[in-house]
């Protein structure tokens, strides 16, 4: 029992050296730190996990202190936010490793000299929160959808780094107020037909708010008289075809052989024959009984036809329509038998259960093509959503 568990702590310890060094070779420096601590904690003084860590932290730190130095150099204000991340790196590698010094490693002592970075984030942070803030104040200016979703973003990041200042949850919510691309849906009934309030109710009830995003938003009812429209997406409904009552009959016929009753088997001369216990033999007599189904085919159908219409604001335009369309379908069969029912198969009995009924009126069989329609309509939205921006 003892050489399993040995067994599998080296396993651990052999798996656990590969990973770290495979990290460091691929340049995954934090990774290769965080593994090689990891394993420094169970073992001070594993060798391998020594020198990678060594290796990884010295170039991790290099890889920073280069780039800061790339970007003060470089001078743009937008670079603050990078510079403050790259600060905040060092600061948390240094804690992360300080945890397993001092190391032995050979016959010399590793024990990082310690950096007070806090006075460099705080100038970091503090310049990152005034570039955001004022870049975010000059792209409200501009007056464009992009530009008020960019500083909604910008706010945020400003608000990260400086809290609650002047004003910042305000600005942040009229910012996206701003960023909204707002859709107005609305239905025209472009046939001769009148059709009833029931039906607008139930086709609008399609779940319009399942295609909002963060900064798309569509209504079917005007929330304010103030409220702009980037977009109208007009549902048209155009042709409404019913088709006649159609009625058509169809007659089969079963047959079938059944047992109806008995006679005894004679022999050439008349007599009766009898078994080998001198018994008169008897046999079954057959008859072929037979029945005519007639059914009866009740057929009706509504055809819908229609577009999705989007058309932009500003300037004012058509985008794109789509085609929608759906159909509602009415159909009954019923039967009625002549003759012994018994001669009927067991589907055929079924049809006997079923009578005529009366056939929808026009309206009825339209409205009941309403959940089609809306089927059509999501995928019809879907397309155009892609164009709205």
């Amino acid at each position: 029992m003892k050489k399993i568990i040995l067994f599998t702590v080296m396993a651990l310890l052999v798996a656990s050296c590969a990973s770290s060094l495979k990290q460091l070779q691929r340049g995954n420096y934090d990774e290769a730190i965080k593994t090689a601590v990891k394993q420094l904690r169970v073992d001070p003084t594993d060798q391998e996990q020594i020198e990678v860590l060594d290796k990884a932290y010295l170039l991790a730190n290099q890889q920073d202190h280069d780039r800061i130095k790339f970007l003060k150099e470089e001078g743009s204000p937008y670079n603050w936010d990078e510079i403050f991340e790259r600060y905040s790196n060092l600061k948390d590698r240094q804690s992360l490793v300080s945890t397993v010094l001092p190391l032995q490693f050979g016959d010399k002592i590793i024990d990082y000299e310690y950096f007070d970075y806090d006075s460099e984030i705080i100038q970091a942070k503090r310049k990152a929160a005034d570039y955001f803030w004022n870049h975010a104040n000059e792209l409200m200016k501009k007056g464009d959808k992009e530009s008020y979703r960019q500083a909604y973003y910008e706010f945020q990041k400003a608000k990260e780094y400086a809290g609650n200042i002047n004003n910042i949850n305000q600005l942040i919510e009229d910012a996206h107020w701003k960023g909204i691309s707002r859709v107005f849906v609305s239905f025209e009934n472009k046939t001769q037909l009148n059709l009833p309030e029931q039906f607008k109710n139930d086709l609008m009830a399609f779940g319009v708010t399942d295609f909002n995003s963060e900064w798309i938003e569509f209504h079917t009812t005007n929330p304010s008289d103030n409220t702009y429209y980037d977009y109208f997406t007009i549902i048209n409904l155009k042709k409404i075809e019913v088709s006649a009552e159609q009625v058509q009959q169809k007659d089969r016929m079963d047959s079938k052989e059944i047992e109806d009753g008995w006679e005894y088997v004679l022999d050439d001369k008349g007599n009766v024959v009898k078994d080998s216990q001198g018994n008169d033999i008897k046999v079954p007599k057959k008859r072929t009984i037979s029945c005519t189904l007639i059914e009866t085919h009740q057929y009706k159908a509504a055809k819908l036809e229609g577009d999705i219409e989007l058309v932009q604001n500003k300037p004012r335009k058509v985008i794109k329509q789509v085609p929608v369309g759906a159909e509602s379908v009415f159909e009954h069969i019923s039967a009625r038998a002549v003759g012994d029912i018994n001669a009927l198969s067991d589907e055929s009995k079924e049809l006997l259960k079923n009578t005529s009924v009366p056939f929808p009126n026009d309206v009825d069989l339209i409205i009941d093509g309403v959940e089609t329609l809306k089927k059509s309509i999501r995928e019809g939205l879907g397309d155009l959503r892609r164009l709205i921006n």
